[in-house]
């Protein structure tokens, strides 16, 4: 049953824009951000997918909390603050903090991660990783970000996402989602002040 209210805002991802690294070991690509034209040192909340393509440090960022998760490839070590966490089987998310001294080293050869980043004070996130049919509901004043991360995933049963496409809800409502594979649902709530 859908009780659909409101636009869906679809971000396409053959739409998104490649950002190098500082570092130059891969390129960045903003699947959604808050707000809207913020960067790296004002965002409330930011959401990514990363090729990652040779070992090296993690950027900085102090005041957030991280999430990475592992969508293709064979994986990656993370050293945070001196201790090694492997990061090699797909779809699991890991945590960690941005104040944490982070470095990268590539299990056996580029990846493919999808990063969730929330202001601590400003912002929480959950994720769910949905590999059934669900109903998804979007209660006032929250955001649910869905991204396609394999296969495909129907949203109503009339819009479909292919992989890493994306569908952005801000409307309170009831929707339909139906992976035939792996889809983030990303639910973000604004904390006050």
């Amino acid at each position: 049953m859908t009780n659909s209210t409101g636009p869906v805002q679809l971000l396409r991802a053959a739409e998104r824009p490649a950002t190098a690294w500082r570092n130059g070991g891969g390129v960045t690509r903003e699947v959604a951000g808050y707000p809207a034209g913020s960067g790296l040192d004002d965002f409330a909340w930011r959401v990514s997918l990363a090729d990652v393509g040779s070992a090296g440090p993690f950027s900085a960022f102090p005041g957030v909390d991280r999430v990475i998760t592992l969508v293709e490839g064979p994986g990656m070590a993370l050293t945070v603050d001196g201790a090694e966490h492997v990061v090699d089987a797909p779809f699991r998310p890991f945590p960690f903090s941005g104040d944490a001294a982070t470095d990268c080293r590539l299990l056996g050869g580029p990846l493919v991660d999808f990063n969730v980043m929330t202001r601590r004070g400003r912002a929480t996130a959950d994720l769910v990783l949905a590999t059934e049919p669900r109903p998804l509901v979007v209660a006032a004043g929250t955001t649910v970000l869905l991204v396609c991360l394999s296969g495909t995933a129907a949203l109503d049963g009339s819009t479909t996402l292919a992989r890493y496409d994306a569908a952005l809800l801000t409307t309170p409502g009831t929707h339909d989602v139906a992976p035939s594979g792996t889809t983030a649902v990303l639910t973000v709530r604004p904390l006050a002040g």
